[in-house]
């Protein structure tokens, strides 16, 4: 079973390759054009201690070469076949996230134009995920842990994708604070996804087709960004990796634990920074960036950004690869298991600090 699952796998990777290649190609290229036109547009990050440690100014905007590399095979494949509407996502579901993707473009670029307050950089992610939701990409079942499904009705499954976009999308943009950081990990999400869409299990060679593709986007940019950053994914960039793995994990079948394991730390620890937020300062103390995060703390301890990006690739990659194999309530036990982790880490990085 598990020889004839690989062989499976395997033979649907090579078919899928040219498109990965495709995709990967595109993003080289747009990502080098928007590296050499985002400083004429006043797109640069410029380095302002103690948040941003960046020897000199780099630019932004990035995520519009993911965006446009992936757009740009999508549309083609949905023109000229029917391979991405061969299963149940239609050619509306498409719009819908194509459409999500650009109202983050447009809010992206007027952020890292103007740097808007955090009340008017949420608009464009509400807008993206409500369109989302609009346009009929939605979760009608989940499985219970305890056995059995649970089926949603349509407000029910509205209220669920609209809040679980919104938690992944402000989850990978806080998470954009190292380099190559929040790229890597929607890549390590999406090759999980892609995994387990080809497997006899699942099976679904429209959601493998769309993760490749992905896939090569985020790769293809990913060469610039990880570390030294020569570009970084920008306000537009940081939530629409967010985007993408959310809508992946939603179309692929509400497959939300997947993604929760291949992203619970950072989950987790946006969720405690919020929290300690609040509580130290208010609701509107929710969204200040500070240097609090885990992969701060990780990065005040002593370890180099490479170090602490691969420590996270490390985490993603395992749990990703325990989803191939674990059943629903075994992932339920892992979530546990990466959330005590988690609290862990924390608690030992605040004791450290707290002795220094």
């Amino acid at each position: 079973m598990i020889f004839s699952s690989l062989s499976l796998v395997m033979h649907n990777l090579a078919v899928l390759a040219p498109w990965f290649v495709v995709a990967f190609l595109l993003s080289v290229l747009a990502t080098f054009l928007v590296r050499k036109y985002a400083p004429g547009f006043g797109l640069l990050d410029e380095p302002v201690a103690p948040r941003k440690l960046h020897p000199k100014p780099v630019p932004l905007f990035g995520g519009l070469a993911i965006f446009v590399s992936l757009a740009v095979v999508v549309i083609f494949i949905l023109f000229f076949t029917n391979f991405l509407t061969s299963g149940e996502i239609g050619y509306q579901q498409y719009l819908g996230f194509l459409l999500g993707g650009v109202i983050l473009m447009i809010g992206g670029f007027l952020d890292d134009k103007f740097s808007l307050p955090p009340k008017l950089t949420i608009i464009a992610p509400v807008l993206a995920a409500l369109i989302v939701v609009l346009f009929g990409i939605q979760i009608e079942k989940l499985t219970n842990p305890f056995g059995g499904v649970i089926y949603l009705a349509a407000w029910q499954s509205n209220i669920l994708v609209f809040v679980w976009l919104m938690i992944i999308m402000y989850t990978t943009k806080f998470l954009d604070g190292l380099d190559g950081l929040a790229t890597g990990i929607t890549a390590v999400g999406t090759s999980v996804v892609l995994a387990l869409s080809l497997t006899v299990v699942y099976f679904q060679p429209d959601v493998a087709l769309l993760s490749v593709v992905a896939l090569g986007a985020l790769l293809g940019f990913l060469i610039f960004n990880f570390h030294p950053a020569s570009i970084f994914l920008g306000e537009a960039g940081s939530t629409f990796v967010g985007f993408l793995i959310g809508v992946l994990a939603v179309i692929s079948g509400g497959k939300l634990a997947t993604a929760l394991l291949v992203l619970g730390v950072p989950v987790l620890d946006v969720a405690f920074v919020v929290l300690r937020r609040v509580l130290r300062g208010g609701i509107s103390a929710a969204f200040k960036g500070d240097r609090t995060h885990l992969h701060h703390r990780l990065l005040n301890s002593g370890l180099s950004t490479r170090q602490v990006v691969f420590f996270y690739f490390a985490l993603a990659g395992g749990f990703g690869v325990l989803t191939l194999f674990l059943q629903s309530k075994e992932k339920m036990i892992a979530l546990g298991l990466l959330f005590l982790l988690a609290l862990l880490v924390a608690l030992g990085l605040a004791s450290k600090e707290k002795k220094i």
